[in-house]
């Protein structure tokens, strides 16, 4: 009988694990890693965190990966270069948009990328309706739920838009480079591009890092828990699971979100904001369900 630190005794103990506790468990390390990012702000600019989080992600996933292995041409670089591009412009409005607005109001603003390319390659009624409750969704929380007078939420719901848009640039490309090469290769290429890209810029207001064993640790985390993990703890279900059940499973991290604001940033949602995070939810259920392709986006904020 194989011991359990053996390969086969992991994977036995691995695939006794429900699936969807691998995707509930994505969305709570990822969202974790959020709220040690949303710490972080208070030592170093939002977008130095997210230069950090693409270069521990980089090292990871290379040393992981190793993809020179791969045969790789000058076009799949350019390629993954691109899409490097678009994950940290993704990730660098995100972090700025959560040192303005709480976690749970950002991701599900954010939501409205996946929902939008989704909506644009869907079929039927399902994405219309998609549309339909997403937009109630932001107007029950930019509307009524936030201040909009309030110093900053103009300027986060800017940011969160943003990122919204990348994400749904990230879907597109990534998914058309999946079609030719492994996805965890691509996403080592783009984190290493994004980080070096941005270095000069964003890297010198990251040094509190170098001078610090807990902000050192901390950044550490944020790459683990908001890149490295949740596309292993994903990729460990996707086989396992229907897209009728990955599109629910899906539709619980906006709810994920703030609840990790709630535990660990101490961000209550007010009743109208609740209301808007209910219609996202629901919103991206039904655009999971319509475009199975948004549904296994990953990443995100």
């Amino acid at each position: 009988m194989a011991s359990p630190s053996s390969p086969g005794g992991a994977r036995a103990v691995v695939n006794r694990v429900p699936a969807p506790f691998f995707i509930v468990g994505s969305g709570l390390v990822q969202y974790i890693g959020a709220a040690v990012a949303v710490w972080l702000f208070t030592v170093m600019e939002p977008a130095s965190v997210a230069w950090w989080r693409l270069a521990v992600g980089a090292v990871v996933l290379l040393a992981w990966r190793r993809p020179w292995r791969d045969g790789l041409t000058r076009r799949d670089l350019w390629a993954s270069a691109v899409f490097g591009l678009a994950l940290a412009a993704m990730n660098t409005a995100f972090y700025e948009a959560i040192s303005r607005l709480p976690l749970g109001v950002a991701v599900s603003l954010e939501f409205l990328g996946p929902v939008a390319v989704a909506v644009w390659r869907g079929r039927g009624a399902g994405p219309r309706v998609a549309a339909a409750l997403a937009l109630a969704g932001v107007m029950a929380i930019g509307g009524l739920g936030l201040d909009l007078g309030a110093p900053g939420v103009g300027v986060g719901i800017a940011w969160v838009l943003g990122a919204a848009a990348m994400w749904a640039a990230y879907i597109v490309l990534g998914q058309r480079i999946a079609q030719e090469r492994s996805g965890i290769t691509n996403l080592a290429l783009g984190c290493t591009t994004g980080s070096l890209v941005l270095a000069p810029l964003l890297a010198p207001g990251g040094a509190p890092a170098l001078h610090s064993w807990q902000v050192a640790l901390a950044v550490a985390a944020v790459g683990v828990l908001s890149t490295v993990l949740p596309l292993s703890l994903e990729a460990l279900a996707l086989s396992r699971l229907s897209a009728s059940t990955f599109a629910l499973l899906t539709a619980l991290l906006p709810a994920t979100s703030a609840v990790i604001g709630a535990l660990m940033l101490h961000q209550l949602p007010g009743a109208w904001e609740l209301v808007g995070l209910a219609l996202v939810s629901v919103a991206v259920w039904l655009a999971s369900r319509s475009g199975e392709d948004a549904a296994s986006a990953g990443e995100g904020g």
